[in-house]
Formats: structure tokens, sequence, C-alpha cells
């Protein structure tokens, strides 16, 4: 299907166990070939339980989007209001913590298209930066950011399970 055929909404905590099931699937896709079993499984279990998504979504500092085609949830966005590191120069940041798309749908603007509700939303709200953390290994996504507009700020850690792994920060000015 066509990028066009995509709908982006504003999830609603009724939509918990689809983005978590969502989140998992693709986040194991993504990345379990590259971690020990038992970090990639103890992140899963955290990151995406149901409880934590029920979490996010009624937390007052995130928002979360949704995209679906055929009311099929195919990819989401996560928005989230907290600290930068201070590699993030630019003003009024707010992070891209998650930008998931199922693996059948990768290629096919579903990314751009979130990007694009993401960046509107936070435009709207009058956030100046949006930034985000990316695994260095993640080749593919990095292109994708740039491509965004996105550029290279520094560095951060990320814990998936007991591995402390280095993230790229990048960020985006928004005029």
């Amino acid at each position: 299907m066509a990028e066009s055929d995509t709908t982006v909404r504003t999830a609603e905590p009724a939509d918990a166990a689809d983005i978590a099931a969502l989140g998992a699937r693709t986040f194991l896709s993504a990345f379990e070939a590259d971690n020990k079993p038992e970090d990639i499984d103890a992140y899963v279990a955290e990151a995406f339980s149901r409880d934590t998504i029920e979490r996010e979504l009624d937390a007052p500092h995130s928002v979360f989007f949704l995209a679906a085609q055929d009311s099929t949830n195919i990819g989401y966005a996560k928005l989230r209001n907290s600290k930068a590191p201070n590699c993030v120069a630019g003003p009024k940041p707010i992070e891209l913590e998650r930008i998931y798309i199922d693996e059948s749908h990768q290629g096919s603007g579903v990314g751009a298209t979130l990007m694009q509700a993401a960046v509107d939303y936070a435009r709207n709200e009058g956030y100046g930066t949006v930034w985000l953390g990316v695994w260095e290994k993640n080749a593919g996504a990095r292109k994708f950011y740039q491509r965004q507009g996105f550029v290279l700020t520094g560095k951060k850690y990320f814990m998936v399970g007991n591995d402390k792994q280095n993230d790229v920060v990048m960020s985006r000015l928004l005029d």
C-alpha cells in the first residue's frame, strides 16, 4: 500500500495492547539477532508490557501517534517532553523516543508520515527542537533520520537488559 493509504491519529488508552504488541514485535525484529536473549527479553518485557504502555499513554508529558492501513496498526511514534542531553543545543527540545514501523511496511513512506505527524505536533506545541537517540549500529535508521533533517549532535547510553549500548544523539531544529 502507498503512504497515502495510511492514516495517523493520536493514540488513546484503549490502544495500549496494540501498541505494546507492535512495539515488542518491531523491536525484536530489528534487534533480536544482535543482542543476548536474556537482555532483549528483559528489555521487551519491561518496555512493551501493557502496563508500561498504559502508564506512558496516561503520562502528561508524552504523546503517541498510531499509523494504520485498513484499520490495522502498522507503526507508531512517541514524543516525550524529557530533559535533553547537553549535546542538544536547540531551543525548547522534545524527544522522539520511538518511531517503530512493522517490518512489512518499512520503506513504504509510513515512517515519513509518522515523522511529519510528530514534527507538526511539536511545532504546534511550541517546541523548537526534536531530538532522538538511535543505536550506533542501526545504520538504516540513522540514514532515515538524516533524510528527515536530523543531524548528529552527540552520544548517550541506552540499556538493553544489562547491556549498556552506545546511542548517537541526533536533533532537528524546527522553524
